[in-house]
């Protein structure tokens, strides 16, 4: 997930030649080949067993291409295995409680959080804005609080670790800003 005053790929910023919509501020952004991807595992996840690409694309209303070559980059970092027969299709590699939200992201996406396409710890700043590199180290930090502790088993069920709880309790978490 990418993150930053100036554009950037990955999950945030926008990208150049994209407009945010009217009245908002895009600061994260969230791919739609991420967002599909979760989608697409928490339906493995609640099912148990395997399904073909063109299912899970139209269980959750997505395109069966962009899905497929999504499902072929998470099957190559070890998130879902594909096997072939009459039960073909695609399966959880792994148990859900044990893929987190971060790892599918960085298998999709690439780093959490960039700053023009840096790592935030690789970023140097002179002057004035000499600390502002501990600012994005910081975002990286409060995106892997949630990301890294959410599991694709504590979404399907509803629970969410605590601390992601008390976050989105607070009403002002809901407002837009």
């Amino acid at each position: 997930m990418s993150t930053g005053p100036s554009p950037a790929s990955g999950l945030g910023g926008c990208r150049p030649g994209s407009r945010a919509a009217v009245g908002q501020n895009r600061r994260v952004h969230i791919p739609a080949k991420v967002e599909y991807g979760l989608r697409a595992l928490l339906t493995l996840a609640a099912a148990g067993r395997p399904h073909t690409a063109e299912a899970l694309a139209a269980e959750q209303g997505l395109p069966p291409r962009f899905l497929g070559a999504i499902l072929a980059d998470l099957r190559r970092a070890g998130i879902v295995a594909s096997q072939r027969g009459a039960d073909g299709g695609y399966r959880m590699a792994r148990r859900p409680k044990e893929v987190t939200l971060a790892e599918v992201i960085r298998a999709l996406d690439g780093p959490l959080a960039e700053v023009r396409g840096l790592r935030p710890e690789a970023t140097r700043y002179e002057g004035a804005a000499e600390h502002l590199q501990n600012v994005w180290v910081a975002v990286r930090a409060s995106l892997r609080m949630v990301l890294e502790h959410v599991t694709l088993a504590d979404v399907v069920a509803g629970k969410l670790p605590k601390q992601v709880e008390r976050l989105i309790a607070d009403p002002d978490a809901w407002e837009p800003h």
